[in-house]
């Protein structure tokens, strides 16, 4: 699963704007506008995810689930629940 933040953050990360991350991952635009305006979980076609997912990884990107620990080292983000949990 990729998160709408995680996915704008490693945009960031990369130093890269939407259209060039659709051409890295072979979408279109409006695709990964979509996928960044999400709310929360990316929810789309499991084809296009995979592409996305693989093109971060590709790219150096790796994604840190919810609760997992991160044993790559590098550069990386991570949101932290506020007291209580709820992150809106």
């Amino acid at each position: 699963m990729i998160t709408a933040a995680q996915l704008r953050a490693a945009r960031a990360l990369l130093g890269i704007d939407q259209r060039e991350l659709a051409q890295r991952c072979s979408l279109s635009l409006p695709t990964i506008q979509r996928m960044e305006a999400s709310e929360d979980v990316i929810r789309g076609n499991v084809d296009s995810l995979m592409k996305l997912v693989e093109a971060l990884a590709a790219a150096g990107i790796e994604l840190i689930g919810e609760g997992a620990a991160s044993a790559g080292g590098g550069r990386g983000v991570r949101l932290k629940a506020p007291p209580g949990g709820d992150r809106r």
